[in-house]
């Protein structure tokens, strides 16, 4: 009889953490999908014109802040926010697969120092952009998008850092943090699209492209990943089967919502100009 309380017990304590590691599978597997769509259209839609024509084929890009007459610095920068994005959008699930890491570990050491590069330098050519040349939004949006390169170089620095120092644990957690603040621009759009699908686009003023929610997504782009990131670093430390669950249902919802942004994107934005 013993025995079969401590079975059912472990049971008990086993189920919180499976349903944890299931739920971020789930979302991983998502989001990695999401991002190659993405990948995919920035491929298609960037890469062949500018191959072709150099900066002036942004002109008739759908990049914001594209291809300016006169000022080339302006337009260097663009052209290599977008091919830098390509790297980052598409390399940057590959490096949180255990299987390509451990069977494949100098294409993914490689990789990572490419990903880190393009990041910060992605970064830095956005926060350019930002303040010189955006023709949308304003200043609270501008703030959302310079909060998320400022975080983007911090956190390549302590990547960086505990990765010289072979503190690989603590490589791990700001690595992990680091590919969420790179993928705000994957967010965002997600966010938005599948905003406007639930809501037809409550708090958006979609012609001066400001708005209430706008304002909201601009800052959760990036910190509702990392507070739920946060999240999973506590249920790690702390395995509660309360946290575990109340963190796996949350997840679970959030990459519901995160699939319907998706196929949103996919359908009304990407595909299309694909």
């Amino acid at each position: 009889m013993s025995d079969m309380v401590l079975t059912q017990r472990a049971f008990a304590d086993a189920l919180p953490r499976q349903l944890m590691g299931i739920a971020v599978k789930l979302w991983f597997g998502v989001a990695a999908g999401g991002h190659w769509i993405f990948l995919a259209y920035i491929l298609a839609e960037f890469y062949p014109p500018v191959l072709q024509h150099g900066m002036e084929a942004l002109k008739d890009s759908h990049l914001p802040s594209g291809f300016f007459e006169g000022e080339t610095v302006g337009s260097v920068m663009s052209i290599a926010h977008v091919l830098l994005a390509a790297l980052i959008i598409g390399g940057g699930p590959l490096q949180l697969i255990p299987a390509v890491r451990n069977r494949f570990p100098t294409f993914h050491r490689w990789l990572g120092r490419s990903y880190l590069v393009a990041a910060v330098a992605s970064a830095s050519g956005g926060l350019y952009m930002t303040w010189t040349r955006s023709p949308i939004g304003d200043t609270i949006s501008q703030l959302g998008i310079s909060g998320d390169a400022v975080l983007i170089i911090v956190f390549a620095v302590f990547a960086v850092r505990h990765a010289m120092g072979r503190r690989f644990a603590e490589h791990r957690r700001w690595a992990l943090r680091l590919f969420l603040v790179a993928s705000a621009v994957w967010f965002f759009r997600v966010g938005l699209m599948g905003w406007a699908m639930l809501t037809g686009g409550i708090g958006i003023d979609w012609e001066s492209f400001t708005g209430p929610f706008l304002y909201v997504l601009g800052f959760a782009q990036y910190l509702l990943p990392l507070v739920m990131l946060e999240w999973m670093f506590y249920c790690e430390r702390q395995p509660t089967p309360a946290a575990q669950i109340s963190f796996s249902l949350t997840l679970f919802l959030l990459t519901a919502f995160m699939t319907l942004g998706i196929f949103a994107a996919t359908m009304g934005m990407w595909l299309p100009r694909m």
